[in-house]
């Protein structure tokens, strides 16, 4: 399966609902900008958007919610041992409370991978990072080699655009 992510202004993006009526896209805002994801499409209907093969997907994603989206750019050599942690992963966050959605998505092109939860509120991603559960599924982080991400990874955050705002 593939996915599609842009950013822009949430005005601007709204506009692609009406163009794209087949494709069910969730709209996301946060203090910076606005984003456009989608799923299911053999398109890509941005011109200026990010394609990935959806390599793991847990729950359904809702039009209402707190997203987390943890950027993590990998070595081309170090992708499959990198998959392949998540596929073997144990689901702790997949049973907490008010967990609702995750994807692991591997660029199409570039080395940046996305790890995108969904979650009903921010404050129950909070108590998942302050969870035991938390300290388990990352306490091996540390160990990587240096070598293991070429760049620094990055946290971006989004509230579930809703009409009313």
């Amino acid at each position: 399966m593939k996915a599609f992510m842009t950013i822009g202004t949430i005005d601007f993006l709204l506009k692609l609902e009406g163009k794209y009526r087949d494709i069910q896209f969730y709209f996301m805002t946060n203090s910076e900008n606005g984003a456009a994801y989608y799923e299911n499409s053999s398109k890509n209907v941005f011109s200026a958007g990010r394609e990935y093969e959806v390599v793991i997907e847990t729950g359904k994603l809702k039009k209402e919610g707190f997203i987390v989206m943890n950027n993590i750019p990998v070595q081309e050599e170090e992708q499959p041992a990198f998959e392949y942690r998540f596929k073997n992963r144990k689901n702790a966050v997949d049973a907490m409370p008010g967990f609702e959605a995750f994807r692991l998505l591997r660029p199409v092109k570039g080395n940046t991978y996305v790890v995108l939860t969904q979650w009903h509120s921010s404050k129950d991603f909070d108590n998942w990072k302050n969870s035991e559960q938390f300290k388990q599924a990352h306490k091996n982080q540390s160990t990587k080699p240096a070598a293991y991400f070429p760049e620094r990874p990055f946290v971006t955050a989004y509230q579930m655009y809703a009409e009313d705002e």
